[in-house]
């Protein structure tokens, strides 16, 4: 007799940039422990390997390149991917650093944060090409995930801007 099958639940969200509609489940107890035992190592590296794990293995829909979408879009989904799996509420901590009386103020305040109210706000018409001469211009896209491991490595704030530009160039082109 085989064992039974547990199903988890399926949830499906529109990605605001790539405009791509996908299903996912929640992240399992063992891969939370992964992104909480990632965080602890303080390592880029293994944070944004452990990250992309993670929504490689919850997405449904077939066809979806985590490393292939932008940013902002692995941003939503991976905070959308949280609330379904762990909860909607986040409860953060802040300390007040405003100076009263030559001293800081040192109050702490609790915030609680319901993850379902953050949007992506502000997608007007962009403006993604960018005329260099009279004939040459070039067509610009977001940066995808792949982008980020390229740069993690970097220490350079220079070389890291101009190596996110040179790779969220789509192309080239005079004239036509």
């Amino acid at each position: 007799m085989a064992l039974p099958k547990i199903d988890t639940p399926v949830y499906e969200l529109d990605l605001p940039l790539s405009k791509k509609h996908i299903r996912f489940r929640p992240f399992l107890v063992k891969e939370q422990r992964n992104l909480m035992m990632a965080l602890e190592s303080d390592e880029k590296e293994t944070i944004e390997r452990n990250v992309r794990q993670v929504l490689q293995n919850c997405t449904l829909t077939e066809n979806i390149d985590i490393d292939k979408l932008p940013v902002v879009d692995v941003e939503y989904y991976f905070i959308n991917l949280r609330a379904k799996s762990v909860g909607e509420i986040v409860e953060n901590n802040y300390i007040c650093n405003n100076e009263v009386d030559g001293k800081s103020c040192g109050n702490k305040m609790k915030v609680n944060i319901d993850l379902n109210d953050i949007n992506i706000e502000n997608l007007k018409e962009n403006f993604d090409i960018i005329q260099i001469t009279p004939k040459i211009s070039m067509k610009l896209k977001y940066p995808e995930f792949s982008v980020i491991e390229k740069m993690s490595g970097n220490e350079n704030s220079v070389e890291t801007a101009f190596g996110i530009i040179a790779n969220s160039i789509e192309y080239i082109f005079d004239g036509d």
